[in-house]
C-alpha cells in the first residue's frame, strides 16, 4: 500500500504499541531545552545489545553524552567518522569504548554467523564483515589503538576502554 506521495505507507499496525508509548512520552516531554552537544563531553561506543543502557551505566542522562552503537561495539569507519564530528563540533573531549560480556559477536566466528544466516534464511551475507570477537580484551585494545592513532580526530581527546558486565552491571576498566 502506498501513501499519497507514492511512497510506502507507514506500517502503523506493526508499530501501534510504540506509537502509543510515544504519545505518552511526548505528553510529558522535558527534553526541548537540550542542545545537540554532549553536555558532559563524553562519547560512548557500545554494542546494540538491548541489555545495555549506556547513559545509566555511567550515571548520566539525556543530553550528557553521544552514544554510538553497533554489533560488538567495534570501531568501524563509520564510528571514526562520527567521532571526528563529535570531537570537533559536538563538545566531545572524552571517548569510552564499552563492549560487554555475553556478546553474540563473541560466541561465534565470522564464517559460522554467515553459515547460520544462510542456512536459516537463504541469504548470503559473506560480503559483510561482522567483526566477531574471540577475545574481548584484544579486540578492545585494537579498537582503542585505532581511535588513538586516527589522524583526523581532534588532538587532546582522552580515550579509554572498559568492559561492561551484563550480569553485575560493573564496568571493568582496561589498562594498557
Amino acid at each position: 500500500m502506498s501513501g499519497a506521495d507514492g511512497l510506502p505507507a507507514f506500517p502503523s499496525q506493526s508499530f501501534a504499541a510504540e506509537l502509543a508509548a510515544n504519545r505518552d512520552f511526548a505528553s510529558n516531554f522535558e527534553g526541548s531545552e537540550l542542545s545537540g552537544s554532549a553536555a558532559r563531553g563524553l562519547a560512548i561506543v557500545t554494542c546494540m545489545d538491548s541489555r545495555i543502557s549506556p547513559l545509566a551505566v555511567v550515571g548520566m542522562k539525556s543530553g550528557d553524552a553521544k552514544i554510538l552503537r553497533n554489533a560488538g561495539a567495534r570501531v568501524t569507519e563509520d564510528v571514526l567518522r562520527t567521532l571526528v564530528l563529535a570531537t570537533y563540533l559536538l563538545g566531545v573531549d572524552r571517548i569510552l569504548v564499552m563492549p560487554h560480556t555475553d556478546c553474540r559477536m563473541a560466541r561465534s566466528e565470522e564464517p559460522e554467523i554467515h553459515a547460520t544466516i544462510f542456512q536459516q534464511y537463504g541469504v548470503d551475507t559473506r560480503s559483510l564483515e561482522f567483526r566477531t570477537v574471540s577475545d574481548h580484551r584484544a579486540a578492545l585494545i585494537t579498537d582503542l589503538t585505532r581511535i588513538r592513532s586516527y589522524p583526523l580526530l581532534r588532538k587532546g581527546v582522552v580515550v579509554a576502554g572498559a568492559i561492561y558486565d551484563v550480569v553485575t552491571g560493573v564496568l571493568e576498566p582496561l589498562d594498557f
